[in-house]
């Protein structure tokens, strides 16, 4: 997109004024029904303003631009110093990588153009695009009527996440804790804080002073390390309360970097007392008497910190920067637009949007500038990331600016939502596609516009790709170690609250809404909607299976008799030459995956109301969807019930969609959807297919026998190629809502 730029340097030789004898100046810059100013300058003859002005090409009513120079007065109208005039036929184009246009030196005419006047102005006006430097941080014509704060919130912006680490503390043992009553032995247990993140050991099951707990509690940090670690030992009194009896504050800085699973040197910390009777006797007698903790504290390095789902991930990436790879390809997005968008809020008294986008991969996060007042709004930014595995998710989001005054409370609306898979786009191939915005509201779903799209996916070396399919999807240490299901969803959430709360504070902010909505932070709760979709999932995998029983139920019912013929002629060769079983389902795997080329899809899946159950939804499903959690109903038992069935059911709903997603996978195995993980598996089924030809039938079962009778020795905590394989198999997760 084109744009006519005015960078307003400075002036000189101003005319003071004739009752103050000074000056302050400002200047005004006015194109057809579109005006620009800069800040005045108080007392100045010589001002310096360097500003720029941008006006699109495409709403330029005008072949006149006036610069005018005038005196702000206290009162009264300003008074007018001089102008300049640009005929817009006259203005050079810039195009980058061209230097910047020089600014010059332009004699002030008078009002009338009856002649030069005292003072001279630097400008310089060229024609540009949205590539020239000055566009970010231009005045915009169409942003005029933006004030305050709101001139932040128009400004495209690219923002990186914080660094995350797991902070692994090691609650070893305790000496010589004393508890308040000492007629009782105490029963301990460790509390660990960072920042807002609170967990706590078991209670040591021997009441002792001295005791030994050996368990892990693990946290989220982010650099720069703002938050300490807070440790402390405290005694369970009764159900209701805890005694703290000792208490130590630690800094980030001290710990130690680990980026593999070497264990780490423990170290003994003296605890102080926690209280408010600590006289300064006390003080000099708890120095040579005090109680202490083991502890065995770390930052791991090696694993990937998980700020969204599992499902969408856009980065798999260990934390040390010391374990990345080479990148294997380039991402390029272009955000070209939005068509069709519905009002989103009233502005004077009729329907308005005020859209931006917002774009997730990796660690880079980029949201562009706000087009004002307007349902199909061109942005034209481009964005290019680097890609370290095919197999992850980039997702881009559509939103409504709701902070354009002065209202710091609104929240940013939502208007839709687009995913996007690399493995499913063709190498060096440009998509331009228009993708559904699609949101889920209490009263049903509903298309609130599209988003158009530029999409391409260079790869730098083809062997990389191939290589990496056959890879752990995640860093090593989580096999090696791995964490729970439960730890996982609560490192999950604490990541991706720190990732909200470090974004916010920048300038523009990227506001929680925004970041929440990116990272799906509600994609564990419970919906009916999500459990009948996940359910019919796995209803039209075992679907092909009835089909293929009734298909067999036809050749033996002589349905068509050419089939027939064929399965018996067939039936009696594998009889007759057994070897030939193995060979042929592989060939026949190879022919279908050839055969289904022709099918494959054309562009990027998009999100599908009919898979993901929106359509047919009943109201009262949906208003259990979108109640609150805990839920807002007011009996305490049926609350706590309730909630408790919530829980179970979003976990039933997990594992429902996970087998549907295993299913999902072993059909993208020959449908071209991720064209390089179908491309290797028919070369694979080809040459298993020769191999197997030319290989005895007994040999193959003693070898595949001997294989997984295996001794442990010979076996590795990592997951094995095919494991590896089949995991970054596309499925149509993709396409949920």
């Amino acid at each position: 997109m084109f744009y006519l730029y005015v960078r307003v340097v400075k002036a000189k030789d101003l005319p003071p004024g004739t009752l103050t004898s000074s000056c302050d100046p400002y200047v005004e810059v006015k194109l057809g029904n579109y005006k620009g100013r800069t800040k005045h300058i108080e007392k100045k003859l010589n001002p310096e303003w360097n500003q720029v002005f941008a006006f699109s090409k495409d709403r330029i009513q005008s072949s006149i631009l006036e610069v005018f120079v005038k005196d702000k007065e206290m009162l009264g109208r300003d008074d007018y110093l001089g102008r300049v005039i640009f005929d817009l036929n006259e203005v050079p184009t810039r195009v980058p990588p061209d230097s910047p246009l020089a600014p010059q030196w332009y004699r002030l005419e008078d009002r009338r153009g009856d002649g030069k006047v005292r003072g001279d102005i630097m400008l310089a006006v060229w024609m540009g695009t949205q590539a020239d430097e000055a566009f970010s941080d231009a005045w915009h014509a169409d942003a005029a009527s933006v004030y305050g704060e709101g001139v932040f919130n128009i400004r495209s912006k690219v923002y990186v996440s914080p660094k995350l680490w797991y902070l692994r503390v090691n609650a070893i043992e305790a000496q010589d804790v004393i508890p308040s009553d000492r007629n009782r032995l105490p029963e301990l247990f460790v509390k660990g804080q960072v920042g807002n993140q609170v967990l706590r050991t078991r209670i040591c099951p021997t009441r002792t002073t001295t005791p030994v707990w050996n368990e892990d509690l693990v946290f989220v940090a982010a650099e720069p390390f703002e938050e300490q670690l807070t440790i402390t030992v405290e005694d369970h009194l009764h159900p209701t309360k805890d005694e703290v009896l000792g208490k130590i504050t630690l800094p980030m800085t001290l710990f130690e970097k680990r980026l593999d699973h070497r264990p780490v040197h423990s170290r003994w910390f003296n605890l102080e007392k926690y209280g408010f009777g600590m006289l300064e006797a006390d003080r000099r007698k708890e120095l040579k008497f005090s109680s202490r903790i083991h502890l065995r504290i770390c930052l791991e390095g090696g694993y990937h910190v998980m700020d969204e789902s599992t499902m969408y991930m856009s980065d798999q990436r260990p934390t040390a920067r010391q374990l990345w790879k080479q990148p294997i390809g380039i991402l390029e997005v272009g955000i070209l637009g939005a068509q069709g968008l519905l009002p989103m809020k009233m502005k004077d008294s009729r329907g308005s949007t005020d859209a931006y986008c917002v774009a997730k991969y990796s660690q880079k996060w980029v949201r562009t500038r706000t087009i004002l007042d307007t349902f199909s709004p061109k942005w034209n930014e481009q964005y290019t990331w680097e890609v370290y595995d095919p197999c992850t998710v980039i997702t881009l989001g559509v939103f409504d600016n709701c902070h354009l005054g002065s209202n710091a409370a609104a929240r940013d609306s939502r208007i839709g939502k687009v995913r996007i898979r690399l493995s499913t786009l063709e190498a060096n191939r440009i998509y331009t596609h228009s993708y559904p915005l699609l949101v889920l509201h209490p009263h049903g779903v509903k298309k609130m516009g599209e988003l158009q799209l530029a999409v391409r996916f260079t790869t730098l070396s083809l062997a990389n790709i191939f290589h990496i399919y056959g890879q752990p999807l995640l860093p090593k240490m989580h096999y090696l170690h791995p964490f729970t299901v439960n730890q996982v969803d609560n490192l999950r959430y604490q990541a991706m609250n720190i990732v909200a709360t470090r974004l916010g504070r920048a300038e523009p902010p990227l506001r929680k809404e925004v970041v929440e909505y990116m990272l799906d932070v509600d994609s564990h709760m419970w919906s009916m909607r999500r459990s009948k979709a996940n359910f019919f999932r796995i209803m039209s995998l075992f679907s092909g299976m009835i089909t293929m029983g009734q298909w067999f139920n036809q050749v033996c019912h002589w349905k068509n008799p050419i089939s027939s013929v064929l399965v018996h002629i067939l039936f009696l060769i594998l009889i007759w030459y057994p070897e030939l079983m193995l060979p042929t389902l592989f060939l026949y795997m190879f022919f279908i995956g050839l055969w289904n080329y022709r099918f494959r899809p054309r562009n990027p899946p998009h999100m599908d109301t009919k898979l993901s159950w929106a359509e047919a939804v009943h109201p009262d499903e949906l208003d259990e969807e979108f109640d609150t959690f805990p839920t807002s109903r007011s009996h305490d038992v049926v609350r706590m019930r309730y909630d408790r069935l919530r829980s179970v059911a979003g976990r039933i709903q997990t594992v429902v969609g996970d087998i549907a997603t295993q299913g999902e996978r072993l059909q993208s195995l020959l449908s071209w959807r991720d064209t390089r993980a179908t491309s290797l598996f028919i070369v694979f089924s080809f040459c298993s297919a020769v191999v197997l030809y030319a290989t005895p039938p007994r040999v193959v079962a003693l070898v595949t026998g001997l294989y997984y009778l295996r001794h442990p020795r010979f076996r590795s905590k990592l997951p094995s190629v095919p494991s590896n394989f089949f995991k970054r198999l596309p499925a149509r997760t993709d396409s949920m809502l």
